[in-house]
């Protein structure tokens, strides 16, 4: 990874969206063009040689960071869309939220057995999303080579739960925030 100072283009928000909550906006790093590139290279040079067919990015700021993703690496892109939004058959996944559950879709045909994916997403806090993405790869028959993140919660702990379900797939963050 460079030594690119990614944290002086990220602004912290106190108590948004809510009391106790510090939330983290990344919209300065992309509309920066030296972190937008600096973010996409890191990505992709730590995965550069691994066969990766395709970069799944769930909806929506993953297809920020997927897509320029799958260009650097000469993969395709997928979306993992909410329900509704896609216009095909599609594979679904349920997931836990804080408040309730949510749920994410890709087209049946986006990923072959054959295919080797990397799941990108700007941030992981517990991890939840990221598994429901790679479940839905699951379901395709594809193979995860690893899961890539702009921010991570490690105070979340959400290694454990991507570990717990892909023991053996790499989790790459750029900035874990403690």
């Amino acid at each position: 990874m460079s030594d690119f100072d990614y944290e002086s283009r990220i602004v912290s928000i106190p108590d948004y969206p809510e009391k106790g909550v510090i939330f983290k906006d990344i919209t300065p790093l992309f509309a920066d063009s030296d972190g937008l590139v600096h973010l996409v290279d890191d990505i992709a040079d730590h995965f550069l040689g691994r066969g990766i067919t395709k970069v799944v990015g769930a909806e929506a700021r993953g297809f920020l960071v997927g897509a320029p993703v799958a260009y650097k690496l000469g993969a395709g892109f997928v979306p993992a869309r909410k329900p509704g939004k896609l216009p095909r058959e599609v594979y679904s996944q349920s997931y836990s939220l804080e408040y309730g559950t949510d749920e994410l879709q890709i087209h049946k045909d986006a990923l072959k057995p054959d295919d080797v994916v990397l799941i990108v997403d700007d941030l992981v806090a517990t991890g939840g999303t990221a598994a429901a993405t790679a479940k839905l790869v699951e379901q395709s028959g594809a193979r995860i080579e690893g899961f890539s993140f702009i921010l991570e919660l490690t105070f979340l702990n959400p290694r454990e739960v991507i570990a717990k379900e892909f023991p053996d797939r790499e989790v790459y963050t750029l900035i874990p925030v403690k």
